[in-house]
């Protein structure tokens, strides 16, 4: 009797099978295809990117250029920031202290020169990599927002809300309005009061108050809100909002009015009989509300 018995052939014998199995494998390695060289791939990306590219422009993030130095110190003349689009998309209004682009709103750039774009930065602007050298954009800083009340007076700060403004970013040398002072007034709702850092060589709300706007901007003007210089390198910077935008108090826009310190337009308003019948019944109001709140606690 045989001891171990083998698989059913002799060593070195073939079985068909196993051909058939060896001529599948070179036939499967004759059809395969060689992998697509980087050259050849190289367009596709590039397509991608510029896609890519140009959806963030659109609703993301564009570049802007700095074209004049009516915001400096802040920013200077060719600096490159880069603009939120995103969260206006949201409902997003800006915030008082943001620096913002917007559409020209009433042919403020009346009269400048337009640069002429040379091929490559056309291609680029479109793509969002430069930006566009024929749109009507400003930049600046937004001092007031829809329902506040502002003003200036010669020799003072700039007032929203009945607080006064300590305004850092101020270029030096300059005033926060003895060029232009104005106001009281108060802002309309769905839109904002800008000014310049550079208060003597900024052509801000304050020079088109006679305009179709009033030297107002509408929101819906708004590109978005400028959060960082992004070129030259050694600018580079993020641009919060300043704490004086943060102090108490400043955003309470029925206290303004309530005081007589605005009215929607430029005409100010006094304390009539109306508001001076509102003023005495507030206090004798909470008076009562505190004696049935602290005898209803009592018991």
């Amino acid at each position: 009797m045989a001891v171990g018995a083998r698989s059913g052939r002799d060593e070195g014998e073939e079985r068909p099978d196993d051909a058939e199995r060896g001529a599948e494998g070179e036939d499967s390695g004759a059809e395969a295809k060689p992998h697509r060289s980087f050259w050849k791939e190289l367009p596709l990306l590039i397509g991608i990117a510029l896609l890519l590219a140009l959806l963030i422009k659109t609703f993301l993030v564009q570049a802007f250029s700095i074209p004049s130095d009516s915001m400096q110190n802040t920013l200077q003349r060719g600096d490159r920031v880069l603009v939120d689009k995103l969260t206006p998309w949201f409902g997003s209004e800006p915030e008082r202290g943001e620096v913002v682009v917007f559409h020209d709103p009433a042919s403020w750039l009346a009269g400048e020169p337009t640069p002429e774009p040379n091929f490559a930065q056309q291609i680029l602007s479109k793509i969002g990599l430069m930006p566009s050298a024929d749109e009507k954009d400003l930049i600046k800083r937004t001092i007031a927002i829809g329902g506040d009340t502002v003003e200036c007076k010669k020799g003072g700060p700039v007032v929203v809300n009945g607080k006064e403004l300590d305004e850092p970013y101020i270029y030096p040398g300059n005033t926060p309005c003895d060029d232009a002072p104005f106001g009281p007034i108060t802002v309309p709702k769905g839109k904002i009061w800008v000014m310049g850092d550079h208060r003597q060589n900024s052509q801000d709300s304050r020079y088109h108050m006679q305009d179709s706007t009033q030297g107002f901007v509408p929101v819906d003007k708004v590109v978005g809100r400028a959060v960082v210089v992004a070129w030259p390198i050694t600018r580079w910077a993020t641009l919060p909002i300043p704490d004086t935008f943060d102090q108490p108090g400043i955003g309470n826009q029925t206290k303004a009015t309530a005081l007589g310190l605005g009215a929607a337009g430029l005409a100010p308003v006094g304390l009539g009989p109306a508001g001076l019948g509102l003023a005495g019944a507030v206090p004798v109001v909470l008076w009562r509300r505190r004696r049935l709140t602290s005898g209803t606690t009592g018991r």
